[in-house]
């Protein structure tokens, strides 16, 4: 007995010090990865804060060396950055409208109604995801030079709108799954149609799901850079995401201003992520699990 007392507890001993060996090596591991994906954003808010003559220098100091602001007064009295950042702004805001509420049609029409063709329609919208932009980008062009749409914030969103739709209406798809079918019954039985089923009962119920795909369809329009550098040929028309490839010099380009471009484009998303974060991750993995 004394014996088996003995072994047991060696074999507790080393079971806990495995234990504790792989919970270090997790650990380490997660504090590398988050180290890697901080270093840039870092390395950019040093590049924006200090002087070029640091930054280019060989090796850079890993620390700033000097502090300075006027790279920013240079920024915004050399170019248009609040107008780039306007565009910018109201492209991503018309995209994540006009996706969101094509994405709740979408979605119901997928989860609740039952139609021919259903599961074949949805395979094929995600099939669409497997084409390049650019595929599409001449017969696009072309069509939108007929129509007279070039040089037209609305019409480029509306492209956004349409790449990323088929995304968000999945991932709406998984939050209505988990809408019980009871509910949407009781509520046909008391005179609701189809619409009002959808505004009074289902999207109540799937707020977060609606705030991920806003997010979502905020994100991609907002970075979207291919077809606003080809569809938006006028001065006036041009989003951050173009304009910041205009600081470009051949001469000389001024990383300092490059950085600090960089982070003012980088500051919106940020801030509108933060405060929508709880919301996304529950919308997000609200469809993973169905009772």
């Amino acid at each position: 007995m004394t014996t088996h007392a003995a072994d047991a507890e060696s074999a507790g001993k080393k079971y806990k010090v495995r234990q504790k060996v792989g919970q270090a090596a997790l650990y380490v591991t997660v504090a590398a990865v988050s180290l890697l994906t901080v270093f840039p954003v870092y390395w950019m808010a040093v590049s924006t804060f200090q002087p070029n003559k640091y930054t280019l220098h060989f090796p850079p100091p890993l620390f700033p060396q000097e502090i300075t602001v006027t790279q920013f007064a240079e920024l915004f009295g050399h170019h248009p950055i609040a107008l780039w950042l306007r565009n910018s702004f109201l492209i991503a805001v018309m995209a994540m409208l006009l996706c969101t509420a094509l994405s709740v049609l979408g979605a119901y029409a997928l989860s609740s109604l039952r139609w021919k063709g259903r599961s074949t329609f949805g395979l094929f919208l995600l099939v669409t995801q497997m084409l390049p932009e650019i595929l599409v980008l001449i017969p696009l062009y072309v069509i939108y030079r007929r129509l007279n749409m070039l040089n037209s914030l609305p019409a480029l969103s509306l492209i956004d709108a349409a790449f990323i739709l088929p995304i968000c209406i999945w991932i709406l798809k998984g939050v209505f799954d988990t809408v019980p079918p009871e509910v949407l019954d009781a509520a046909v039985v008391d005179g609701c149609t189809e619409l009002s089923v959808v505004w009074r009962i289902v999207l109540p119920l799937s707020a977060p799901g609606l705030v991920a795909v806003a997010v979502v369809s905020f994100f991609f329009a907002w970075n979207e850079y291919l077809y606003a550098s080809i569809l938006l040929g006028k001065a006036e028309f041009m989003p951050a995401s173009v304009g910041l490839s205009t600081l470009k010099a051949i001469a000389s380009t001024p990383v300092e201003q490059y950085m600090a471009a960089g982070m003012i484009f980088s500051i919106l998303p940020v801030l509108f992520y933060l405060t929508m974060q709880r919301y996304i991750v529950s919308g997000l993995t609200a469809g993973a699990v169905k009772g």
